[in-house]
């Protein structure tokens, strides 16, 4: 059987038409799914009062799971997130916190705090200032994430705990950003400004309001 070189150049541009084809699909699948879908994904959350907060989990001091959705509903829920442990403005957030629910107990109130600290390193910050209150360690940022807070490179520090320098490493820096969640939880109150050492007056005022029924969770 003889094959003319007119044969054969059809075959080879058939083939390369085939291959222009399937590629060209491809390019389009490729094209679909980094368009408007994975902006979509890319695009930052932005919470607003009313809205649903989102359900997380994360490793508490005790490195134990801590699951949102078995706390959200039966206490008004403070979320608050917070740079780096054992650091000035953080320490003092976290101890007005401390002294607040040491004077006057509140049935009705949870505390957690959140930075990209690890569990060891949240270990020690509560150990060393008695902190009444729970902390979750974040040091992937997902939960930052899920509430749109800003989170920024990780960094580490030392600190003398009990005459032995300790390292402090954490993965990622949070903006210092607060919320209340109510008891149908919803966002009641978000404060991306936060005063550490105003936080806890803040928080708390916004709570007695809310109980009180002064204060309505509207959607902005």
């Amino acid at each position: 059987m003889t094959v003319s070189v007119t044969s054969i150049a059809r075959l080879l541009a058939a083939g390369c038409a085939l291959v222009a084809t399937f590629g060209l699909a491809a390019g389009i699948g490729a094209a679909q799914e980094s368009g408007p879908a994975a902006a979509e994904q890319a695009r930052p959350i932005e919470l607003k009062q009313g809205d649903l907060a989102p359900v997380f989990a994360a490793k508490t001091d005790q490195g134990k799971l801590w699951k949102s959705d078995e706390h959200v509903g039966k206490k008004y829920l403070v979320v608050y997130f917070y740079p780096a442990d054992m650091t000035g403005g953080c320490t003092a957030q976290a101890c007005s916190y401390r002294d607040a629910l040491a004077k006057a107990p509140r049935e009705d109130v949870e505390i957690v705090g959140v930075s990209g600290d690890s569990v060891d390193n949240h270990k020690h910050f509560k150990q060393v200032y008695e902190l009444n209150f729970t902390l979750l360690a974040d040091p992937d940022g997902k939960v930052a994430k899920a509430f749109g807070v800003k989170a920024g490179e990780g960094g580490e520090l030392t600190r003398e705990i009990g005459g032995e320098e300790v390292l402090f490493a954490r993965g990622v820096t949070a903006n210092r950003w607060t919320f209340v969640i109510d008891l149908k939880g919803r966002i009641a109150y978000i404060d991306r400004r936060v005063d550490p050492r105003r936080d806890t007056e803040n928080v708390l005022k916004v709570i007695d309001e809310l109980a009180s029924g002064r204060r309505e969770v509207a959607a902005e």
